[in-house]
């Protein structure tokens, strides 16, 4: 009798976790949706932001700036659904090494209104969000 109370109590409790495990591993994965596509949204909408970080040497600032935000609204998107998450997930890191050097430009060049502390702190940020876009691989 107490064998199957013992496990019982055990399989509630393996439960709950994997339970608030899920919760956990879906509510960054919508805060990370929100964020790509609230970001790619930026671009259409705040265009000058963005253009003034891209380095001189990138050809077509405008279109680089509207196909950053694309992707970033798409993959945004596609981690919202299980058959496109990975795809989505690599997109994600494949765009964040593609936008590190307007990272490294707009600390060098700096920000109005952004102290340059900020924007050094900003850059190893890019290395967490490649490791938060992996666990979604």
């Amino acid at each position: 009798m107490w064998e199957y109370c013992d496990t019982f109590i055990v399989n509630i409790n393996i439960d709950y976790h994997l339970q608030a495990q899920f919760y956990m591993y879906s509510f960054f994965l919508y805060l990370m949706s929100g964020l790509y596509v609230f970001a790619g949204v930026m671009h259409f909408l705040k265009p000058k932001m963005y253009l003034r970080i891209i380095p001189p040497y990138i050809p077509n600032p405008k279109l680089m700036n509207l196909l950053a935000g694309a992707f970033e609204i798409l993959f945004g998107l596609g981690l919202l659904f299980s058959e496109t998450r990975a795809y989505a997930a690599f997109g994600i890191i494949i765009l964040l090494i593609a936008v590190f050097p307007a990272n490294l430009y707009m600390y060098q060049k700096g920000a109005r209104g952004i102290p340059k502390w900020a924007l050094l702190l900003r850059l190893p940020l890019q290395f967490g969000l490649i490791a938060w876009a992996y666990l979604y691989t």
